[in-house]
């Protein structure tokens, strides 16, 4: 039946609407539903509704319903971190610290035996010495130059000129002048100095930026460095009052030895290592290693070499010679001392078996 507005206009039909078999609402003229399907006013699907079923809202698959963060392989099912293989799986690398142990250990056990043997000092009563032994413990030169001074009749002993030379002298009583000034023995110090690079080997230079004497803190006694060391090199250096003591250790006629560990630009060939022994000519005459060690199997650059030449930077000469550059010098020998036990730039007194084996001169 049609109808009109009250002003006349024609309305259009309704559309009657039947009740489904499944309960929802379709429209007469059979027209499906909208996508996903009529839903009554308010009626929303619930959050997480999928093919297949629903979840509840908020609902997700539990955490342990997968792996947990726990189940991975645990720490101890792999090799624990920092464990590697044993030192001893594997053959022992030769270090170049026991290849110049080795030689010095050599050396030291060489001084023992020559010291059992050597015979003792002179033994003389409390204060008596020979009189140019006191005048070189004065400080004032060596043993030998007190001597040329003796006969030259400038030493006095209680106001009477003394020539005779094997004079014997009371250091606590007599009165011994040199040139009318009296002199007076004091106490003979002796250290050692593990020498660290970019120090000048003196005891006085205006020029040097850092000398060896910067670094000898808490002795009183006034102390010189026994021979030299260049700046760029290391290792055992020696101190002392005793004049004597430091002229028996540096003269050229005395052949003390040394040993020195050496590190080169390159590897040292075996024909220029047995060059060295059998002995290479410089410019200022022939000299050989007395023992020359290759001290690291796995690195021919690094080397041992014991040496009793004094001639000025004879190691580095050595080598420079045969077309070598030395990257490192270190001494790690000298006069029976090592640096055992110092650090770079510490320094010791030496102990009472120490300085006797210098006085007996048990040592090569």
């Amino acid at each position: 039946m049609e109808e009109f507005s009250k002003s006349g206009r024609k309305l259009r039909p309704r559309r009657a609407k039947v009740q489904g078999g499944d309960g929802e609402s379709r429209s007469h003229s059979g027209a499906r539903p909208a996508f996903g399907g009529s839903r009554s006013t308010g009626e929303h699907k619930s959050y997480g509704h999928h093919e297949g079923g629903s979840r509840p809202h908020g609902e997700h698959k539990a955490f342990g319903e997968r792996k947990s963060f726990g189940e991975r392989r645990s720490f101890g099912d792999r090799k624990p971190f920092g464990e590697r293989r044993s030192f001893g799986d594997r053959r022992p690398r030769k270090s170049s610290d026991e290849g110049i142990d080795r030689m010095v250990g050599r050396k030291t056990r060489r001084d023992a035996e020559r010291a059992a043997q050597t015979a003792p000092v002179e033994v003389m009563a409390p204060g008596e010495m020979r009189l140019n032994r006191f005048i070189a413990a004065s400080g004032v030169c060596s043993r030998r130059e007190a001597d040329t001074y003796i006969e030259a009749g400038l030493v006095t002993v209680n106001g009477e000129v003394v020539t005779q030379l094997g004079t014997k002298v009371n250091a606590d009583t007599d009165d011994i002048r040199f040139n009318g000034e009296r002199l007076r023995g004091e106490e003979k110090v002796y250290l050692v100095m593990n020498k660290p690079r970019g120090y000048v080997t003196t005891a006085s230079d205006p020029h040097a930026d850092k000398t060896v004497m910067d670094l000898i803190k808490g002795c009183s006694a006034r102390v010189y460095p026994v021979g030299r060391l260049d700046k760029a090199t290391t290792g055992v250096l020696m101190f002392t009052n005793d004049g004597e003591m430091s002229e028996r250790l540096t003269h050229p006629s005395y052949d003390k030895k040394k040993i020195y560990q050496v590190t080169l630009d390159r590897e040292l060939s075996q024909e220029d290592h047995d060059s060295i022994l059998a002995g290479i000519t410089l410019q200022d005459g022939e000299i050989a290693a007395d023992e020359l060690e290759y001290i690291d199997e796995g690195d021919r650059r690094k080397l041992g070499i014991e040496i009793h030449s004094g001639k000025n930077r004879i190691v580095r000469r050595i080598f420079e010679s045969l077309g070598y550059s030395v990257k490192a010098l270190d001494r790690v020998y000298f006069a029976g001392l090592t640096k055992k036990g110092l650090k770079k730039g510490e320094w010791r007194y030496l102990t009472q078996g120490e300085i006797n084996i210098l006085k007996m001169g048990a040592y090569a």
